[in-house]
């Protein structure tokens, strides 16, 4: 993990400054762009292993270039918001970032999330056991693809992982923290609307299957019923 390439997209130097110091003490290659545009032609040229993505930029918007980025690849997205408005974070998710923090946030803490994105996004890339199959929905790990009545539907990283952790537990509730631990990797304690947007995207793509869904078990969380 040390030694790979971050790019931090903002336009206020002291933000930069401040997330290159505590990135390159873990030993990551830091670059930086400050407006929308540069990102996305840093991101073509450097290829990093994650985007710490302000969304307040000039020339083009952190939102549209997640969207961009989206569209081509699965390039783990940290998304910087100024304000603790859950409209932005909940636009952020459903563009495809992969977490987000608010500013002013704790250097540490934006460490320790880029770690476990980066510990995901190598395990979502790692060896992955037979596919599961419940209904008339199959999921494979080793190629992360997912069929849903005979149809192939495309999900998003994170999307692909939830439904696979609740199919490992299918019948069992899971807690919205647990779901958190198991699919980001760290504890998101507060953050838990992550995982309602991220479920309600999976109940539309399970829609076509007559014998799969995703039940809510209310003040607790989720549970894969097959």
């Amino acid at each position: 993990m040390a030694g790979e390439t971050i790019l931090v997209v903002d336009d206020e130097s002291h933000i930069v400054d401040l997330t290159r110091l505590y990135l390159e003490r873990e030993g990551f290659v830091v670059h930086a762009a400050g407006d929308g545009e540069t990102a996305l032609a840093r991101i073509r040229d450097l290829r990093p292993a994650l985007v710490v993505l302000d969304l307040m930029l000039p020339r083009l918007d952190g939102w549209e270039v997640c969207r961009r980025v989206r569209a081509e690849s699965d390039l783990p997205i940290l998304m910087l918001t100024a304000r603790d408005d859950d409209v932005d974070k909940i636009v952020g998710l459903e563009l495809g970032a992969d977490d987000y923090l608010t500013k002013p946030f704790n250097p540490r803490e934006l460490v320790a999330r880029v770690r476990a994105i980066l510990r995901r996004a190598e395990r979502a890339s790692s060896p992955a056991g037979a596919p599961l199959r419940l209904g008339d929905v199959e999921i494979d790990p080793a190629r992360r693809e997912v069929r849903v009545a005979d149809r192939q539907v495309r999900l998003r990283a994170k999307e692909f992982d939830l439904l696979h952790a609740l199919a490992e537990h299918r019948g069992l509730v899971l807690t919205r923290e647990q779901l958190l631990q198991r699919v980001w990797g760290y504890d998101f304690y507060g953050q838990t609307r992550t995982v309602d947007v991220h479920v309600a995207h999976l109940r539309k793509h399970l829609e076509p299957s007559a014998s799969v869904r995703i039940e809510t078990v209310t003040g607790v969380g989720y549970k894969l019923v097959a």
